[in-house]
């Protein structure tokens, strides 16, 4: 088993194909490998029957996934970089958005940064009650979002919410998620986490796959109308001395020095 396959499980269970990030030790965080496998297996399901629907969830009990590992981005030194990056992860996300079979999110713990990112872009989302939903990048990396992010965000809980969110870097409780509609269920722990996820998938995957593929397309197809170039704000944040401050503080373990350059 690749080093890939190893950190992105899948498996199919009476049609119903299950992801696990499987890298526990690290909360899942996610690695470039990780993100490519989910992309081409969203693909590849796009080309075949095999499941109905595609169950998205995180190994150990500590986080769905919880970012990008930060090392990913040690090697940033350009705005070549910063651009292809966010490219990079965007395909993946659409990959993920586009895939024609219904995707559900079961959350538990951390689900940040790439994680929160996956989850958004997955049709349903449901939770355990110690789920910990957010971009702290704002106390993090002093990064951004990309625009197409911003826009999903806005499109699942609004403008107003979304800045809340990312302005106080905190992190949604399971609660407030189910409130403002982010999630549409919360469960006691990972058991039930599971189990529910299962039991949705089953009642989705019973339905009309026509009229669900149909349903997918034509609010994605809405969302798209937003969606406008904005390359310079991504390289406002990646390229300056604050983005690398904030990587040399969060692997360092203190609080980094904003100066807003």
């Amino acid at each position: 088993m690749s080093g890939a396959e190893a950190e992105l499980l899948y498996e199919v269970r009476e049609r119903i194909g299950y992801v696990t990030f499987n890298r526990p030790a690290s909360r899942n965080a996610l690695t470039f490998a990780m993100y490519e496998a989910l992309a081409a297996l969203c693909t590849r399901l796009n080309e075949t029957d095999e499941v109905r629907v595609l169950v998205m969830t995180g190994a150990g009990d500590k986080a769905f996934a919880a970012g990008t590992d930060i090392n990913q981005f040690r090697a940033f030194r350009t705005r070549e970089d910063a651009i292809a990056y966010e490219r990079r992860i965007d395909k993946v996300l659409r990959a993920v958005e586009t895939c024609k079979i219904p995707t559900i999110a079961a959350m538990g713990g951390a689900c940040t940064g790439g994680g929160a990112a996956i989850a958004a872009v997955c049709d349903l989302r449901i939770a355990s009650a110690d789920l910990r939903f957010g971009f702290p990048i704002a106390r993090t990396l002093g990064n951004c979002l990309s625009i197409e992010n911003y826009a999903r965000l806005v499109g699942l809980i609004g403008a107003a919410r979304v800045k809340d969110m990312i302005f106080t870097a905190r992190l949604l409780g399971a609660a407030e998620a189910e409130r403002i509609g982010l999630v549409s269920e919360v469960v006691a722990d990972r058991a039930a986490l599971l189990d529910r996820a299962r039991e949705l998938a089953m009642t989705v995957a019973g339905h009309a796959p026509l009229t669900l593929r149909v349903t997918k397309q034509a609010l994605d197809r809405i969302g798209q109308l937003s969606r406008i170039d904005a390359e310079d704000l991504v390289l406002a944040c990646y390229m300056s001395a604050d983005f690398r401050e904030g990587m040399d503080a969060f692997l360092g373990k203190r609080s980094p020095d904003w100066q807003g350059r």
